[in-house]
């Protein structure tokens, strides 16, 4: 009797349960350090497109200006997903909305590859 209650205090992890959870940890951790930087570019594309609207709000706005803009921008914040020539402007209630629409492709493992589209609008 005295066996079954020393069994039952013991606690812990097994050395397999380990390594699983290790390996399940690594994985999710090198796919988050993949996808995560996309997904700043494209948040800094829409700041962008927000920053060159307030900019031009108060003048009709010119797509040569805008691209001009953005292309200055986008050197600046290392944006490599599109240029300034993926740009369009549209009219909307009347407001102009700056859009790109891209697809992006990362690497995942040997012949693995995740695929993801953005839509990227002024707001």
């Amino acid at each position: 009797m005295k066996y079954y209650a020393t069994l039952k205090k013991q606690k812990g992890i097994s050395l397999s349960g380990l390594l699983l959870w290790g390996a399940i940890i690594v994985i999710l951790a090198v796919f988050t350090l993949k996808v995560a930087p996309v997904y700043l570019e494209y948040f800094s594309i829409k700041k962008n497109f927000n920053a060159i609207i307030k900019e031009t709000s108060l003048q009709t706005p010119d797509l040569h200006q805008i691209r001009t803009s953005f292309g200055k921008r986008a050197s600046i914040d290392n944006i490599k997903s599109i240029n300034a020539q993926d740009i369009h402007m549209r009219k909307e209630n009347g407001r102009f909305i700056l859009s790109t629409k891209y697809t992006v492709k990362i690497p995942l493992a040997s012949n693995i590859s995740l695929h993801i589209d953005f839509e990227a609008d002024s707001d």
